[in-house]
């Protein structure tokens, strides 16, 4: 009973010792506390003051990878590393070498692997999810993203009415290239505001670009753009357009043009016909002269001749049958 008390008392030892010490952060992450610990009872024993030793080399050789920060697509990658290297680890124990060797060799190592492995992504500012800038803290065994809001700042945009305003729900980093989604919504009355209660959906508009033309007064508001990939939002951009100026003069010529057709009723309303040319204003008309056409002039002209000419022979015959 006193053994396995024993043994209890020093597993539990070890394993904080093992979890305890976060300047080896990467191989705590990336390995299971059995596999440490049959690691050091490979070099050192079970337990003992070289058992003890072996913690302390382990521990002091991984120091350099306590802040390492790894893209989060090269996790897996790294998990596949490390697990070669315990193998390789257990290699050496088994031949009989020593720890204090290994450990820093291997850590070195590790620290190459990590060194050629893809960069982290640099968080673009000012706003969206950035999916493509996770990254993977050794220190606290898990993944972040940037610090950074959904919703961007808004867009000041001025246009002259009956002039063209475009906006386009373009974002200064990497999206994914499948799944994305855009919807946009409008906040009317000349409201300039991210408060999403004030805006409506607008079905119509879809795609990262959108245009009104001609612009008019009620058009004055914030414009919102969502883009999502797979339901889930990225970003969220404002545009507030802020109509200016008079109607163009060409559109307020045309307004009077209208009003003044309107007011117009012609006493006398002519009926207008079709245009049923004959033959001869076709042929005389530029351009009809074709080679095809002449071709199938001559067709039909053959065509006719032979008509008549059997027409001919055939009422003969019945003269003559009568006769």
């Amino acid at each position: 009973m006193a053994l396995v008390s024993a043994a209890v008392v020093s597993a539990l030892l070890s394993l904080l010792v093992f979890r305890a010490s976060s300047p080896w952060a990467c191989l705590l992450c990336f390995t299971t506390y059995s596999e440490r610990v049959r690691i050091c009872q490979m070099f050192a024993g079970m337990e003992g003051p070289e058992f003890n030793q072996c913690e302390e080399a382990f521990t002091a050789a991984f120091e350099g990878l306590s802040d390492m920060e790894i893209n989060y697509e090269e996790r897996n990658n790294l998990h596949d590393t490390f697990t070669q290297m315990m193998h390789s680890l257990q290699e050496v124990a088994a031949a009989q070498g020593s720890f204090k060797v290994a450990f820093p060799n291997a850590a070195e190592k590790m620290k190459k692997v990590i060194l050629q492995l893809k960069e982290v992504q640099t968080c673009i500012p000012p706003c969206g999810v950035q999916e493509i800038a996770r990254r993977f803290l050794c220190r606290r065994c898990y993944s972040t993203l940037c610090d950074l809001p959904l919703d961007c700042p808004v867009q000041d945009i001025m246009v002259n009415r009956g002039d063209q305003a475009m906006f386009s729900c373009v974002v200064n980093f990497q999206l994914p290239k499948e799944e994305i989604t855009y919807s946009w919504k409008f906040a009317g009355g000349g409201v300039r505001t991210q408060d999403v209660s004030f805006f409506r959906d607008l079905p119509q508009a879809r795609g990262y670009v959108a245009r009104i033309r001609p612009v008019q007064p009620k058009h004055r508001g914030t414009f919102s753009c969502v883009i999502k990939h797979d339901q889930r939002p990225l970003a969220r951009l404002y545009f507030f357009l802020n109509v200016t100026g008079p109607p163009p003069r060409r559109e307020t010529e045309l307004q009077i043009t209208f009003r003044e057709v309107v007011r117009w009723s012609p006493r006398d309303t002519e009926m207008m016909e079709p245009w049923r040319p004959s033959l001869g204003e076709l042929i005389a008309s530029p351009g009809a002269l074709t080679p095809g056409n002449l071709c199938l002039l001559a067709a039909i002209a053959a065509f006719a001749s032979v008509g008549a000419t059997v027409l001919v022979w055939l009422f003969f015959r019945w003269y003559l049958s009568g006769n």
